[in-house]
């Protein structure tokens, strides 16, 4: 099966592409662990898969990009969830429904693309938010908290959080967003670059060097990465903003912990 080409990582400013339809299939005819991806799916939804796409799939803490798809001929796709294929490595998975029930897509139609751009920009700034967050805390605690690490981050808006392992006081809230506020502020470039094995070890990151099978790479692709210029460089597969004031005020809601590791949450105007 072929991997579909992700054109958002290339270019997030893509908000409409045509590409060409390589499968439709019934959410109904699905193997049991894709038709897990979407849970709200009906059973008379349909999968579309494409050669390229411009929309994100829900993971690495961002939320799906939502759209529609259209022919030439009228049909037209509502796109409500996009999943990574959990059986066929690098296959992208539109879940939705067609308009007109005896009007849809079959292989080899070409189509256009169209994401929601409003939620998109969106996403993006709480995905960009989130970074600026995670090197926040970490140039300001790295050497203050005990087995201090970044964990994992949520940049979904209902929830966005980023987690660390070890106990962050609550004494450090304001001094965080302080930080913050600064790099926020100081409207620094986010750019986006691709890295070998070499170029994180080069730049003193080693820590940060993806698992290269368990992503299913082969051995001459590089790694996506997003450089906060003057903050912290991220391996990243999602979609940002071209700079850090365009995130706006980001507001540091609350520090919890449990069990060895902190949550620091927060949230956008």
């Amino acid at each position: 099966m072929q991997r579909t080409y992700l054109a958002f990582q290339h270019n997030a400013k893509l908000h409409a592409l045509q590409t060409v339809v390589t499968a439709v299939r019934s959410v109904a005819a699905l193997e049991e662990a894709n038709k897990g991806l979407f849970k709200q799916a009906q059973e008379d939804d349909h999968v579309v898969v494409t050669e390229q796409t411009i929309f994100h799939p829900q993971g690495g803490g961002q939320p799906s990009d939502v759209g529609v798809m259209k022919g030439s001929d009228g049909a037209s796709f509502s796109v409500a969830m996009v999943r990574m294929s959990a059986v066929n490595d690098g296959e992208v998975l539109h879940f939705g429904k067609f308009t007109t029930a005896s009007t849809i897509f079959k292989a080899g139609d070409t189509i256009t693309q169209n994401i929601d751009v409003e939620k998109r920009h969106l996403y993006s700034r709480y995905h960009t938010a989130g970074h600026v967050l995670g090197s926040a805390v970490r140039h300001l605690l790295e050497k203050e908290v005990a087995n201090f690490d970044e964990l994992k981050a949520s940049h979904f808006p209902d929830s966005a959080a980023c987690e660390f392992q070890g106990l962050i006081e609550g004494k450090w809230k304001d001094v965080i967003q302080a930080r913050v506020d600064e790099y926020v502020n100081k409207d620094m470039p986010v750019e986006i670059d691709w890295w070998d094995e070499n170029d994180f070890k080069a730049n003193g990151l080693e820590r940060l060097i993806p698992d290269r099978k368990a992503m299913g790479m082969t051995d001459d692709e590089k790694f996506r990465v997003v450089n906060i210029v003057g903050a912290e460089v991220y391996p990243c597969g999602g979609t940002h903003v071209d700079s850090t004031q365009e995130c706006g005020k980001t507001n540091v809601k609350k520090i919890s912990r449990a069990k060895g590791t902190s949550r620091v949450s927060y949230v956008l105007p």
